[in-house]
């Protein structure tokens, strides 16, 4: 299986594509055991849309991939910035063992709530990740994130990036 700090490595060059695209430096990969099955960056500049986070678009082409089948291993998602509530969902769905991340997201990330969350009786393969884990190769992330904040983007994501280099 695939090991945390390689997993986040791809997702982090995965994250570089989307910044010379002028994305923000989210990237996102799904492992099935040591096969690279998907990945994506954030597309919200290039698509003009708000849903097209890299951890959910990362996920659906995998669920796309697996349909519903398995491959050998446990399904690994690694992302550059803490996942939200929304994309956590996507992984719980599509059955994500591992979550890996490099940096924190403090108004937005959801990685706590899942402490909170009690699996449905009726759905028994919904279950939450058995390892999330946060801080994998964060300095990288934040340069990454600095990098967005001197780049040309809107203010306001600039201003985000800034405050995620800085975290």
């Amino acid at each position: 299986m695939i090991d945390a700090r390689d997993a986040v490595t791809t997702a982090l060059s995965t994250a570089e594509q989307g910044l010379s695209c002028g994305e923000m430096p989210v990237g996102a990969v799904v492992y099935a055991g040591d096969e690279l099955v998907a990945s994506a960056h954030t597309e919200e500049r290039s698509q003009r849309r708000r849903i097209v986070y890299a951890d959910l678009l990362a996920l659906e082409r995998a669920d796309h991939v697996l349909g519903f089948g398995r491959r050998s291993g446990p399904l690994v998602l690694a992302v550059t910035l803490e996942p939200c509530l929304m994309c956590l969902g996507a992984a719980i769905t599509r059955g994500v063992d591992r979550v890996y991340y490099a940096l924190e997201s403090p108004n937005d990330g959801a990685a706590a709530l899942l402490g909170l969350w009690d699996r449905p009786m009726e759905q028994p393969f919904f279950r939450r990740p058995s390892v999330i884990r946060g801080g994998v190769l964060r300095p990288a992330a934040q340069e990454l994130f600095a990098q967005c904040a001197d780049g040309d983007g809107p203010a306001g994501m600039r201003d985000w990036c800034r405050g995620l280099a800085r975290s």
